[in-house]
């Protein structure tokens, strides 16, 4: 796959085309994932077609399953544009007569409607190119939105999406416009020091949610208030005393933690980080309205997003710690059962950046009569062959349910009662595809 000019020539071409498709129309029906990038796509679709005139009523959606499509079936007939799903949904994509596809996961056939997506521009849509950043080369063709730039960086941020490639080319559109400004630092949130180790999994460390060791290890550096707040050295003091207990987890954290991080200057969030936190939290609270307001820019929304986003993110790092004792050893991957959990992906991710990078890492978390599974792997082990979207659909649909993804990210839906034969094929799978590239 590639990622230069000639790419981003098609992407245009692909984004004008699905433009085209949707200013044809007075009204649209929206459905989008309630990740952080499903819902800054949504935002960034929701403000250009406002501004464009056309009416649409926008839904939030934990996956794209027949449930979607009744529900579209029952509440509207006017056409539907979906982000961030639909690509690998095929069977259930062609389903809906009228629909306009706005995704980045990898395409499993051929569709017959307007449809965006990196992977026909022979760029990897796990890497470059998010449903929020497709959504913004198609606003670009609706009218004048490059300020929206910004907040769909942030769905860029939230998929863990580098910043090469077309990602590059919105991100320089971003820093241009002045929608974006890019300093260097620590890629955190703008809370203040004790706040953002008590609360926040990005980094996830030895001492996070627990108090008192948070307390002994700033008391020790001396240092308190807010990052944006800290002198020179003490950046350096409290970067370094970071560093150091990442290097003992997992050196490669690293790098994900320090380097540019990005201010928005357009959005009622500022720190992109804290946006990111804050629609993964609504997304999984069932109140992904309170997320795509401030995607709206209304400002009254603030407070009680960041309460929610605090609630939510005590939850997950207790979630966490009882996950770290449940922990099992299949032959390739690692897996925690839970019960009626939430932010199962969030777990899988963090397991698999800051505690177990050597395998893949899969989440089970039986809700009422089915199993949501998250899996998680590395890029290091997807150049040694991982297919985790592979695995999740092929060995969800062995067991009667339903999964895709990305390669390095993916999920399924599968029956109650089928979790341990699942995880034999998908242990199977797994095996096979790493010892192939092997």
């Amino acid at each position: 796959m590639n990622d230069g000019k000639e790419s981003l020539v098609e992407l245009e071409a692909l984004s004008k085309h699905v433009a085209d498709a949707i200013i044809e129309h007075d009204i649209v029906r929206l459905i989008s994932h309630n990740d952080a990038d499903g819902i800054s796509a949504a935002g960034v679709m929701c403000n250009a077609l406002h501004r464009r005139g056309i009416l649409f009523q926008a839904t939030i959606v934990s996956q794209f399953d027949s449930s979607t499509i009744e529900l579209i079936e029952k509440t509207s007939d006017a056409p539907v544009i979906l982000c961030d799903m639909g690509s690998s949904q095929v069977e259930l994509a062609s389903k809906i007569k009228n629909a306009i596809i706005i995704d980045h996961h990898k395409p499993t056939g051929k569709l017959e409607h307007a449809h965006f997506n990196p992977h026909l521009a022979g760029i990897d849509g796990s890497s470059f190119v998010c449903a929020s950043c497709g959504a913004y080369m198609v606003a670009r063709q609706m009218g004048d939105n490059t300020d929206l730039a910004g907040l769909a960086l942030a769905g860029a941020i939230g998929d863990k999406q580098a910043f090469g490639g077309a990602n590059k080319f919105i991100m320089d559109e971003a820093i241009e416009k002045n929608a974006v400004t890019v300093k260097k630092g620590l890629r955190l949130g703008d809370d203040p020091v004790e706040e953002l180790l008590e609360y926040g999994v990005e980094p996830y460390l030895d001492i996070t949610g627990d108090k008192d060791k948070i307390k002994a290890f700033l008391d020790k550096l001396g240092i308190k208030g807010r990052l944006a707040e800290l002198s020179e050295e003490q950046l350096i003091q409290f970067s370094s005393a970071i560093v150091l207990k990442l290097a003992k987890q997992n050196p490669h954290a690293i790098d994900s933690l320090i380097g540019e991080s990005y201010i928005l200057n357009n959005e009622v969030v500022p720190s992109i980080y804290d946006f990111v936190n804050i629609m993964n939290a609504c997304g999984k609270d069932e109140k992904s309205g309170i997320a795509l307001a401030l995607c709206m820019r209304d400002a009254s929304s603030v407070d009680e997003a960041r309460a929610i986003t605090r609630e939510n993110q005590r939850t997950l790092i207790s979630t966490i710690k009882k996950a770290q004792a449940q922990v099992k050893p299949a032959r390739n991957f690692r897996y925690v059962l839970l019960d009626d959990s939430s932010g199962t992906g969030i777990i899988a991710g963090t397991m698999t950046r800051y505690l177990y990078p050597d395998k893949p890492f899969i989440t089970l978390n039986e809700v009422e009569e089915q199993i949501r599974v998250s899996a998680r792997g590395t890029r290091k082990l997807v150049s040694a062959g991982l297919d985790l979207a592979a695995a999740m659909r092929e060995a969800s649909v062995s067991v009667g349910g339903m999964g895709g993804g990305h390669d390095v990210a993916a999920g399924a839906t599968i029956p109650k009662g089928t979790a341990m034969k699942f995880i034999d094929v998908v242990d199977s799978i797994i095996e096979k595809q790493l010892k192939v590239k092997a």
